[in-house]
């Protein structure tokens, strides 16, 4: 098996990138795009701190983002590590809210593959219906390119079926638009649901010309295949602005289709503060305090 990706043309690709962030958005249209950020949101906590008591919070604020008299949908998921997925499902039982779990030894993913199964296997047993990888970056970087395919492909085995892989290449680590583009291709190929830019542990995490690379990927592989292969940026997103940048992003790029939780995400925790304070004003006309909306 041989699996290869063109090059990506790094000046073109950044100068593409900035263009989506100049794109003059309509209120309504505004309004509309914000809330639907919020529908695509995966609450993430990930500390060495966590609790069920912050799991439990973490998902009222997913079922209830903010004030029901501003009709925000609730978020996609709630992203815990395996030990408090059950923590989660309990609350989330009667909703349609995802479990979502890192697993394969997240963030390094430096372990056995026997360890990474396991750990995804627990995840799953606790009641998980979405499993966030990451590759072996050392792996890839090495071009081991085969190992990174096989261990992807055994954790998508493992999910049974029954489970979303999204696929987390963390590419801050991967160090060129070109590596980035060969690690879409391999994940999307060993059977990868979603593919995601970043942990969320280091800096760089997304960045608008990473996500494009990536978008532009899926693209490429649904016309060979007819797949629709989802995307998550994490990490770095903060502001409602920049939601909106990658909403236009994807339209532009991927069509309308991949406008919906079922194939684009948010993994950014910080970022729904300030897009349901960009919501309540755009309703109300005027900024409301920071400190009604508690923090995710």
């Amino acid at each position: 098996m041989r699996i290869s990706a063109p090059p990506v043309d790094q000046v073109n690709v950044e100068e593409r990138a900035a263009r989506f962030t100049r794109r003059s958005i309509k209120t309504s249209t505004k309004l509309a795009g914000l809330k639907m950020a919020v529908s695509m949101m995966d609450l993430t906590t990930l500390e060495g701190a966590d609790t069920p008591g912050k799991v439990a919070f973490l998902c009222r604020k997913a079922l209830q983002p903010m004030d029901p008299r501003f009709h925000a949908p609730p978020c996609a998921a709630v992203c815990v590590y395996p030990n408090l997925v059950g923590a989660a499902r309990a609350f989330l039982e009667d909703s349609r809210i995802h479990v979502a779990s890192v697993a394969t030894s997240f963030p390094s993913g430096q372990v056995p593959l026997r360890v990474k199964l396991q750990d995804v296997r627990y995840a799953m047993q606790q009641g998980a219906d979405e499993i966030d990888m990451v590759i072996d970056r050392g792996a890839f970087l090495a071009g081991n390119y085969h190992k990174v395919f096989d261990e992807i492909a055994a954790v998508k085995e493992a999910c049974g079926g029954s489970a979303h892989l999204k696929v987390i290449f963390e590419t801050g680590e991967l160090q060129t638009y070109d590596n980035v583009r060969l690690a879409s291709e391999i994940a999307m190929r060993a059977g990868a649901d979603f593919i995601k830019t970043s942990t969320g542990k280091i800096s760089p995490a997304a960045t608008l010309p990473v996500t494009l690379v990536m978008l532009e990927a899926i693209r490429d592989y649904f016309y060979e295949t007819g797949v629709r292969i989802g995307m998550k940026p994490a990490g770095g997103i903060r502001t409602a602005k920049e939601a909106l940048h990658y909403l236009v992003m994807l339209a532009e790029t991927l069509g309308d289709a991949w406008l919906t939780p079922d194939l684009f995400r948010f993994g950014a925790s910080s970022l729904l503060t300030d897009v349901t304070l960009q919501i309540a004003k755009l309703t109300d006309g005027n900024y409301q305090n920071p400190d009604y909306h508690s923090l995710p």
